[in-house]
């Protein structure tokens, strides 16, 4: 046996053998180094990124992308976060960074399929039917619009019209003896009702101007002219109130002649017809000329299909809710139709005729009252009638998106304007500063924006501008129109702002008159009622609450709230004058006071009110006087001729020859400069 000492060298020894072994193995083979695995940061990157964006994107601050360009053709010095980076400096950034780039998908916006109502295509000439003709009236305020359509339907409309005056459109049915039918529109002749006047035109086949024999062509009855010419619409000239002893139709006839109305006694094709409206004289041959250019024209249209016309009129009733006056132009209306007006639909729950019959169908040129609509639609809107709600719904929905879409494409222009205005600015403010070194930049740019913002007033500062905050309420869309257009002529911004907050269709309510109390302003409401409860709500909260129903009261009523917003004018007006004759000093107590001696050369001198010393043609001083006195005796007033001593307050050096003139503001009320032409 071996000793265990000999054992453990022994194997010592095995041990050394083998590990050699393995090492001269090793040395034949050259082994690998095994890398780590370095995880490095996506981020996606865009065209024309900018600094902030950039940093945002990589998770850093905007100092890192600062850092991360030095070294590089890049001038810091010009750059700040909203700078747009180039492609090459965005990868340089990036890789720098320790960073790796890939580029964003760009997200692909659906396009919305257009699902809007259209008109349908012409009918085939066989399908038509003659249809009675849509005459408007037109002309100049009172000049027999309604008292022509009163003699034709034989009932009393003037009566019924605030002020005598139309202020609505009236569209009627009216049967002649001959059995022809005529539906006629009687649009408002005021000033104010442009727009209204302008869709009678746009409705109509025929247009009635009438002119009175006495007045001839007046401001109306021009513009009724031209938007006739502008519809492309034939024309018959009535020649009205030829009755009367000062009546001139041939002056009528020839005034006309300026404005391109040609009659056929002068050669034109114009028809002109001398009638008296309101003693029923030659109407026959007015509906007659009437009937034959109808006739002419060959008017016809397609009673079958999918129905087509256009809102006249439209207001809120209290038991009907919101009600269009429409004309049909093509198909036949009747209970049940879903119809689609601008962002408004109706399924047709009742139709009327102008004198409140109700209907059962209504074809072309009918003029109609409907009932269903869910919202009111704005006057001038063209209806379509539609498959279904569904469809109707589908088509309200797609006009809202595209005048969402409309919004948001002018906000955008609008802030890629005063973006482009902002970089302008700060390249010209960056140029001025090109010659100096980048600390120097910084600081004259820190020095520039402390000037800056030191100047700025403060934000919480009150608005001292003087204005007058409006809620327009008007029964029917065309009013709330017609005044809202009176309002857009507003010009006198200088004197006092006229803002229009609110604007509605119905009955003045209380939120009305919490919306006016909110903005301090006045509520206007053009023929609605306003409830007792309302009206003492009104008082309570001292909030004006002017109610009218002609039109051109509620334009004095605004013009005469606006002017007494405005401060009052303060006129100067001279009393008297005086001449200083001498100047001597009065013991008073221990005091001695100065006394001008002087002589009434002009008025008087009161000494209430007040003083201004001249000397040459400068004002030394301007004051009230402490005593006036004629010889010993204390006066209120003196007199033109009368001597006098007064006194002032302070040591005034009065000299001979100065002239002491006695005034007084008086304040007078101003008066707005707006002219709304009426």
């Amino acid at each position: 046996r071996r000793p265990v000492a000999a054992q453990s060298h022994a194997s010592v020894c095995s041990r050394l053998v083998s590990d050699g072994v393995m090492c001269l193995q090793v040395k034949g083979h050259k082994p690998q180094a095994v890398k780590p695995k370095v995880y490095k940061q996506e981020v996606e990157i865009t065209q024309k990124m900018t600094v902030a964006a950039l940093a945002k994107a990589m998770n850093k601050d905007v100092d890192h992308v600062f850092e991360a360009l030095l070294n590089s053709p890049v001038d810091l010095d010009s750059l700040d976060q909203d700078s747009v980076l180039e492609e090459r400096s965005i990868k340089e950034v990036v890789t720098r960074s320790g960073m790796k780039f890939k580029w964003a998908k760009l997200s692909e916006t659906r396009k919305r399929v257009n699902r809007d109502a259209h008109r349908r295509p012409p009918a085939d000439a066989s399908c038509l039917v003659s249809r009675p003709p849509v005459v408007t009236i037109m002309g100049h305020v009172d000049h027999g619009k309604t008292t022509l359509l009163d003699s034709l339907r034989k009932s009393q409309i003037v009566s019924t019209e605030a002020g005598g005056i139309t202020q609505h459109i009236g569209a009627f049915l009216v049967e002649l003896p001959s059995g022809e039918k005529i539906t006629f529109l009687d649009t408002p002749g005021h000033a104010a009702f442009s727009s209204m006047r302008a869709r009678g035109a746009n409705a109509t086949d025929i247009i009635i101007l009438v002119v009175a024999a006495d007045d001839g062509v007046m401001n109306q009855t021009v513009e009724s002219i031209q938007h006739a010419k502008r519809a492309g619409v034939p024309m018959i000239v009535a020649v009205n109130k030829c009755d009367k002893p000062q009546a001139d139709p041939q002056r009528v006839k020839r005034e006309l002649l300026a404005h391109d109305v040609v009659c056929e006694e002068f050669g034109g094709d114009v028809q002109a017809i001398h009638i008296s409206a309101l003693k029923g004289d030659n109407l026959l041959a007015l509906t007659e000329a009437t009937a034959a250019l109808a006739e002419v024209l060959e008017l016809k249209a397609e009673p079958s299909g999918l129905v087509e016309g256009l809102v006249i009129e439209s207001r809120t009733d209290r038991g009907k809710g919101p009600v269009t006056t429409a004309i049909v132009q093509r198909g036949t209306l009747r209970h049940g139709c879903v119809l689609v007006a601008g962002k408004s639909w109706a399924k047709v729950r009742l139709l009327f005729d102008e004198n409140g019959r109700a209907l059962t169908e209504a074809g072309p040129s009918c003029a109609v009252e409907v009932v269903g609509w869910k919202e009111l639609p704005s006057a001038g809107e063209l209806i379509l009638e539609v498959e279904s709600e569904q469809r109707a719904r589908e088509v309200v929905e797609w006009r809202n998106y595209e005048e969402e879409e409309m919004k948001l494409e002018e906000e955008r222009s609008a802030i890629e304007l005063k973006q482009t205005q902002h970089l302008q600015e700060y390249r010209k403010e960056r140029a001025e500063l090109a010659h100096l070194s980048w600390r120097q930049k910084k600081a004259a740019l820190y020095r520039a924006y402390k000037a800056k913002f030191s100047g700025r007033p403060s934000e919480r500062t009150e608005d001292e501008e003087l204005s007058l905050p409006l809620v327009i309420k008007g029964d029917v869309d065309g009013s709330v129109e017609a005044i809202l257009n009176i309002l857009d002529s507003y010009d006198a911004h200088q004197q006092c702002e006229l803002d229009v907050v609110h604007f509605g269709i119905g009955d003045v309510s209380e939120n009305d008159v919490n919306m006016a109390e909110t903005f301090k302003g006045s509520i206007y409401g053009f023929n609605v009622r306003a409830s007792k409860t309302v009206q003492q709500l009104a008082t309570k909260k001292g909030v004006p609450l002017r109610l009218h129903t002609v039109i051109y009261k509620l334009i004095d009523q605004l013009k005469d709230d606006l002017s007494s917003k405005l401060p009052p004018h303060v006129v100067e007006n001279i009393l008297g004058e005086a001449t200083v004759l001498a100047m001597f000093e009065v013991s008073v107590g221990k005091k001695k006071v100065p006394v001008a001696g002087c002589r009434v050369q002009k008025g008087l001198l009161d000494r209430r009110h007040k003083f201004r010393l001249i000397r040459g043609q400068d004002t030394i001083w301007e004051g009230s006087v402490m005593t006036l006195k004629h010889h010993k005796d204390d006066v209120q007033s003196v007199r033109t001729g009368m001597e006098c001593g007064l006194s002032v307050h302070g040591n005034m050096d009065f000299k001979p020859g100065d002239v002491l003139v006695c005034f007084e503001n008086v304040a007078s009320p101003q008066v707005t400069s707006w002219n709304p032409g009426f």
